[in-house]
């Protein structure tokens, strides 16, 4: 079947075909993580949905070059050109280098990263390393004309550039609310206006990030660096621009501004936002203090938390809901994807051993269409995964004798099954140690069994039933069919 993916343009606000650039292969560029601290769930939501956009398309043919950048210098307190530098404040505080701290927290991150099961970037560029470029774009900035030097600052020129073009068009907001919204901020006495925002700002004696440009001593600001490393990497204009609906204002505003100002272009063609992750209906963030770390959810030491949560667990609660619907955290629901992952994985697992017939009572064809129908549309991950559990009830029905399959349809359904929850979805088994622990318990249930089944041919059969129900005590079901016993947990 030929794959059209709709996607919802935040630009547009409504969904469009996407058509690459330069088709096949396809530019994505990601905002990355501030690197001054562990990640938390908010972190984890942008890193897994944009894995499935990246999954997906090369899973369809697509050569994607996916940039994630590390911001690691410019991003002030509280998002604003005033205040401390977050990383070199985490620096001073634990008298360490400020790329001390960068080291230390980015090798923390790439393993959360890869205990999700998201694949690396194709690049994934340090803002830092990049500094020559953005004093090369902060240049071609104030060559058009929207930016203007005060004491060794450039700032970008809102008002101005907003008479001849949009600012605020991917946000929807006016120049005249962004103006009302700004106006009663602390440290505006530089700018000619208080919307306007800093793209090199001069470094104070005790700011320890500095770098020489024409203009000071000083640093880029923080919009500035996604610009230059996106059209460094992906060029000009490239295809998809994505992160959390956190970021759509100011910072991807201020990107199309500088952009535009810089190149007579906007340079992305489709922008994503996922939603936010909220705890009680409020946002979870650094800023708030309400975050739970990663490594918190997977040790269960936190106030919040019931239990340790595995990692893929914590994939599988993030994939089960749109990514531009908010997701509510709850232990409950984390406890309801860990049973839903269960039972997907357990399927897989069937689905190696299930008896061919020579006719099918299933359909597969449409099933499988509307797999792929659900990831076309916007990259419909919950839908995937409802059609998914249909799949679950088939596989079920089928390794109970209550359907056939042919082996035609079940190389169909084996296919298509395994590319979804494990290609596509990221989604796989535990690690090295609970597939040990797995394979024990294998063992441990044959042995019983075993003894089971000598009880019954001795006809001894009070033992057996008794090794059944005393089993049955413990959620576990034996089952005795033709071909011997097997045993299965009841959910």
């Amino acid at each position: 079947m030929e794959h059209k993916i709709q996607l919802y343009n935040t630009l547009s606000r409504r969904k469009e075909i996407f058509e690459p650039l330069n088709p096949p292969h396809v530019g994505l560029y990601v905002c990355g993580p501030t690197v001054y601290g562990d990640a938390h769930l908010g972190h984890a939501r942008p890193a897994i949905t944009f894995d499935l956009v990246f999954r997906y398309m090369k899973y369809l043919g697509y050569k994607v070059r996916y940039v994630r950048n590390i911001t690691d210098v410019g991003h002030l307190e509280n998002d604003s050109d005033q205040g401390e530098d977050k990383v070199a404040k985490k620096a001073r505080l634990e008298q360490l280098e400020p790329m001390e701290v960068v080291q230390y927290y980015t090798l923390r991150y790439h393993k959360n990263m890869e205990q999700l099961n998201v694949l690396p970037p194709s690049i994934e560029p340090h803002a830092s390393g990049h500094i020559i470029e953005q004093i090369e774009l902060v240049k071609r900035i104030l060559e058009s004309g929207f930016a203007y030097e005060v004491n060794g600052s450039v700032y970008f020129d809102v008002v101005k550039y907003d008479a001849e073009y949009n600012y605020g068009k991917l946000s929807g907001r006016s120049i005249e609310e962004t103006l009302e919204n700004t106006r009663e901020l602390a440290g505006q006495e530089e700018k000619r206006n208080s919307v306007d925002f800093a793209i090199w700002k001069k470094a104070s004696p005790e700011h320890i990030m500095r770098w020489p440009s024409p203009w000071s001593d000083g640093f880029p600001g923080w919009h500035v660096e996604c610009s230059a490393m996106g059209c460094k990497y992906l060029g000009d204009t490239f295809d998809i621009h994505g992160g959390g609906m956190d970021l759509i204002f100011p910072h991807h505003e201020s990107e199309i501004a500088q952009s535009v100002a810089a190149n007579g272009q906007d340079h992305v063609r489709y922008w994503m936002h996922n939603n936010m992750i909220t705890i009680d209906g409020q946002k979870m963030g650094k800023s708030l203090n309400n975050f739970i770390t990663l490594n918190q959810f997977f040790s269960g030491e936190h106030e919040l938390l019931d239990q340790p949560y595995d990692p893929i667990t914590i994939r599988f609660f993030i994939l089960q809901a749109h990514y531009r619907s908010t997701l509510d955290f709850s232990n409950e629901a984390l406890k309801a994807a860990e049973k839903g992952l269960k039972r997907l994985l357990k399927a897989a697992d069937t689905l190696k051993t299930i008896k061919l017939s020579k006719s099918s009572t299933i359909e597969i064809k449409t099933w499988r269409n509307l797999c792929y129908q659900a990831m076309n549309d916007d990259f419909n991950s919950p839908i995937a995964i409802a059609h998914l559990f249909d799949a679950v009830r088939m596989i079920n029905s089928i390794n109970d004798g209550k359907e056939t399959i042919n082996a035609d349809d079940l190389a169909l359904l084996q296919t298509t099954y395994f590319d979804f929850v494990f290609t596509i979805l990221g989604l796989k088994t535990d690690d090295k140690s609970q597939t040990d622990d797995h394979h024990l318990v294998e063992g441990l249930m044959q042995t019983i069994l075993d003894i089971r089944k000598e009880a019954k041919l001795k006809k001894d059969w009070a033992t057996a039933d008794k090794i059944r129900d005393d089993l049955g005590k413990l959620n576990i079901e034996v089952k005795d069919t033709k071909e011997g016993a097997s045993w299965s947990k009841i959910e």
